[in-house]
């Protein structure tokens, strides 16, 4: 392991030609750096985001480890700092974006007249209306059932987050002798070297009259004149930048709505992108000193691009970057002169991606260009945190190592001794009764598919036991490997868990991506139904103890799979989970769709590809037969899901699992439980602890009643035939 460290920030220093500040237009792109080849990891390798490395080397034979850590874990939302799993496009440094997701559904039937078309929208806007309140009165009778079970998990995880959050702490922004961080909605100052019990609050978002948001991100000008901080409400995509002036007593300069990203140029020149409709096409130029104004910078033309801005680390450079799913173009502005116009660094190359770094007069250039086409790092088996660090000249780099059942241990690395160094912190426990497994299943094709099986090495008869599987699959994103307290509870109460790194993720690099992708989107569904068998066949549990979680996009390939092999599984919990793909991208008025286009393709102009995605969309392929158990979390004001299609998809799965009830007249025949539970609050991107934790412990009640159902027949009489 600590090979692969040494190797990674070696990488990290990586060398190039030096490019004359002048022409950045000529300039060769190095395409022999070794870096990640995940999306989201590029975005924080470069600005210190956190992302989960990549852990499996096709190379490697099957083997068991037993990794364990000490804790401290953080939490926050500032910084660039983003905890959300929402992220998209190719992910250049210092994006913190939001994934797409959203399944809109409405029939488009033809309109005959104008008086018809009156009367379509009224009796649409109705439909979800009536469903909602239906479902809603379900989910109050049914929710009883699972109180005493809710409780008794919250409770312990509620243990569990405390035992492993004593160290946790936002991050620090030091600026020469001052330091600056946020905890519990306040800014905080202090001086390097006094020590952080004397520091003093700034202001604090109740101050801001936003009771109600939490910190997103902070922005501190070079001359610590300014702070911009961006304020986002759990049940809003968009969020307000505030410009405040600091001093003794620091006032709100500007606030500026709809605000997605932003960056200091100068001392008083901040460059922010607009947010619209979930996307991001126009930069602007604000000032705040002798002749206040804003212009607009930039504009993005192809829908399918979305805008953001990120600084380089020695502050020379500000980055516009525009990227598609596949493809990317970076503009540079000289924080030096910042109202000159940015510099086109190569122009847009379809399939070409590439990000920026500056560092003493060099540019880095991060690429796909050149053989393979992929970015390269070396393997891991668990994630991978750095940590950001305001002096960009410093010889030592932090990280953090964990993985879903082991909470974060800090390390330091040193450039200039070369040496790797455990951080010591405040003694927690050591978890040293999970074993790692790692295994590889062979997909219809041939291709072998990574595996990761976390267990109690005390649990005996593990076939007997109950296995969660988790899957993604798509976008190029990595499936979620940090830390969650729920995933140690159940590893300590005797579950097995399991990671599907399918294609469509990123896992195994961008073609990885590529080959899970439009009209491959079924090798996805192929790969996560031989994972589950090898699973099985090794002596991971047996289908009637098996569930399946998953999100947003992982929805796709959990439902399809829920349609094609129910017999696998017993159990199914998606949290907002996007499973209508046909009628959302023949839709091109919603926000997202014509960017996705690079991911599922274009229905509307090619009846090949409106066949393939019909022949796998979870919605369309529904029909009557003995589903497994179906809990589903949704957000009322969910903008990238929106709630009527999850209604459509619930009303249409419980009917199939209800005709194929009556359809048998054996006796004891088994009806699903299918549960939509519709939530008022919060949104498809970020949630707070405690709202999270409700969710989290209504799943897994929901998944002890089912599989329970088995383990103890004498509780339960259904049995699925």
């Amino acid at each position: 392991m600590y090979v692969y460290l040494h190797l990674l920030f070696t990488l990290c220093i990586f060398h190039t030609h030096s490019v004359n500040d002048r022409q950045f237009g000529i300039f060769r792109i190095f395409h022999e750096m070794k870096a990640r080849m995940c999306c989201t990891a590029l975005r924080n390798l470069l600005q210190g985001l956190s992302f989960s490395a990549k852990y499996y080397s096709k190379h490697n034979p099957p083997q068991t480890v037993c990794p364990f850590s000490k804790i401290g874990p953080k939490k926050c939302h500032i910084l660039g700092c983003s905890k959300s799993t929402c992220t998209h496009r190719t992910a250049p440094p210092g994006s913190i974006l939001p994934c797409r997701f959203f399944s809109c559904k409405q029939e488009g039937k033809k309109v005959l007249s104008k008086r018809k078309q009156n009367t379509s929208r009224v009796t649409s806007n109705l439909l979800p209306k009536s469903l909602l309140k239906s479902e809603q009165k379900k989910w109050n009778n049914i929710s009883p059932i699972y109180e005493a079970m809710t409780k008794r998990i919250k409770e312990k995880l509620e243990e569990l987050h405390n035992m492993y959050t004593l160290n946790s702490r936002s991050p620090r922004i030091r600026f020469g002798e001052n330091v600056y961080f946020e905890e519990n909605g306040c800014i905080f100052i202090a001086k390097a070297d006094d020590g952080e019990g004397n520091a003093k609050i700034l202001f604090s978002v109740e101050d801001l009259g936003f009771s109600d948001a939490f910190i997103q991100r902070i922005r501190i000008s070079p001359d610590q004149r300014y702070m911009a901080i961006s304020l986002k409400s759990e049940n809003s995509e968009e969020a307000t930048c505030t410009i405040m002036k600091l001093g003794d007593l620091p006032v709100v300069e500007k606030v500026i709505p709809s605000v997605f990203s932003f960056e200091w140029a100068a001392n008083d020149v901040l460059y922010y992108t607009a947010q619209k409709n979930l996307k991001c096409q126009n930069v602007f130029m604000t000032t705040f000193t002798y002749q206040k104004r804003t212009k607009l910078v930039y504009t993005e033309q192809d829908a399918r691009f979305f805008v953001d801005l990120y600084c380089t680390k020695d502050r020379r450079f500000l980055t516009i970057n525009s990227n598609s799913k596949t493809t990317s173009e970076v503009w540079l502005v000289d924080c030096r002169h910042p109202f000159e116009s940015p510099a086109l660094v190569q122009a847009r190359t379809t399939g070409l991606i590439y990000h920026i770094e500056h560092r003493k007069d060099q540019l880095y250039i991060l690429t796909t260009y050149g053989e393979p086409a992929e970015y390269k790092l070396p393997t891991w088996a668990c994630e991978f945190e750095l940590e950001s660090h305001p002096e960009h000249s410093t010889s030592t780099c932090y990280f953090q190592l964990s993985s879903p059942v082991h909470p974060p241990k800090r390390f330091a690395y040193s450039f200039k001794e070369n040496n790797l160094i455990e951080q010591a912190v405040q003694e927690v426990p050591i978890i040293t009764n999970c074993h790692t497994t790692r295994l590889l299943a062979k997909s219809k094709d041939e291709t072998l598919v990574p595996i990761t099986v976390f267990h109690n090495k005390n649990s005996k008869e593990l076939h007997r036991r109950p296995l969660l599987v988790h899957v993604y699959g798509a976008y190029g994103i990595d499936l979620n490997m940090s830390f969650k307290e729920e995933k140690l509870m159940l590893i300590e109460e005797g579950w097995i868990l399991a990671y599907c790194h399918v294609r469509g993720g990123g896992e195994q690099g961008l073609s990885w991506h590529r080959d899970g992708c439009q009209h491959n989107k079924l090798k996805g569904l192929h790969d996560l139904r031989a994972c589950i068998t090898l699973l099985h066949q090794v002596g991971f549990s047996q289908p009637k103890h098996t569930a399946l979680a998953a999100a947003s996009a992982g929805g796709v390939l959990a439902g399809a799979l829920c349609n094609t092999d129910p017999a696998l599984l017993r159990a199914m919990v998606l949290q907002a989970p996007f499973i209508d793909v046909l009628n959302t991208m023949m839709k091109t008025h919603l926000p997202l769709t014509i960017e996705e286009q690079e991911e599922w393709g274009n229905p509307l102009e090619d009846e090949k590809c409106m066949k393939y995605i019909k022949s796998y969309c979870p919605y369309q392929n529904i029909k009557p037969q003995c589903y497994p158990s179906v809990f589903i979390t949704a957000y009322e004001n969910d903008e990238r899901v929106p709630l009527t299609g999850i209604l459509q998809y619930v009303q249409k799965l419980r009917k199939a699992a209800l005709d194929h009830a009556s359809r048998t007249s054996k006796k004891g025949n088994w009806i699903p439980n299918i549960i939509l539970d519709v939530q008022a609050d919060g949104s498809h991107c970020d949630s707070s602890w405690e709202h999270s934790l409700n969710e989290v412990a209504r799943h897994l009640a929901f998944l002890n009643r089912e599989l329970q159902e088995v383990c103890h027949p004498q509780h339960h009489s259904r049995s699925c035939k």
